[in-house]
Order: structure tokens, then sequence, then C-alpha cells
């Protein structure tokens, strides 16, 4: 597969000169410009280079870890289901846990419930 890390790295450039902030919560779910990253890092594929992820943690206005969602049903302990996200089951990639600038983020999608989030937070918790 190839990579299209040209266009990415015009789209990262704008993120860097002009995104600004996001005000966020931990259980939110957001589109975020993920990009292009390198061999099985998590790419963001819908158009700007974006994919769902969910917020795990904040650490300021500028930083958030988070995990990339997918709709690709794997039975595995990585994927944790977290509910209907814009009208398709999602699952959380745990072992694709990052820090993310909040520049990044696009739009805010949804808060999942309490319930789901520890699911996901004892999974993350558990695989470290």
């Amino acid at each position: 597969m190839i990579k299209d890390f040209e266009t990415w790295n015009t789209k990262k450039k704008a993120l860097q000169e002009s995104g600004e902030h996001k005000f966020y919560h931990p259980r939110e779910v957001w589109w975020c410009s993920l990009g292009v990253n390198v061999g099985f890092e998590e790419d963001g594929t819908s158009i700007g280079f974006q994919r769902p992820v969910l917020v795990l943690r904040g650490f300021s206005k500028e930083v958030c870890l988070i995990v990339p969602l997918t709709t690709s049903l794997k039975t595995n302990p990585y994927h944790v289901p977290v509910g209907i996200i814009e009208r398709k089951k999602a699952f959380a990639i745990i072992s694709q846990l990052r820090l993310i600038d909040t520049k990044r983020f696009t739009n805010k999608l949804t808060v999942i419930d309490q319930k789901t989030f520890e699911v996901v937070r004892k999974a993350v918790k558990d695989l470290l």
C-alpha cells in the first residue's frame, strides 16, 4: 500500500500554523486528524486524514491522551467495544493509545457513557 505522505505533510503544516486548540473532556469522541503514519500505526482514513478518537485523559488545553476508534470487528483483547458512533458499531484500538495535540481535533461527535468508558480505561490499564 502506497501512503500519501506529501499531502499529509501539507495538511500537518496547516494544522500547526492555523489550528486552534479545542476545548475537550474525557469520554468525548472527536474526529481527529491522525494523518499518515509509519507502518502499522493507525492512520486517519477519512477526508483530511481523520478518524474518530476517544479522549481518555487531558493533561492541558494543548495535549491529551486518546485511543483511535475503528469499525473493524476483530476478536482480540486490543479492540474494546464502545457502542454506536455515527450509526456504526465502534471499537477502541487500545494498542494504538497515543498523546496528541488538540489542534488535531476537528468536530466533537458524542460522549460515551461512564460504564463503557470505565471498561475502556480498565482495558488500557491492563495493557500497561
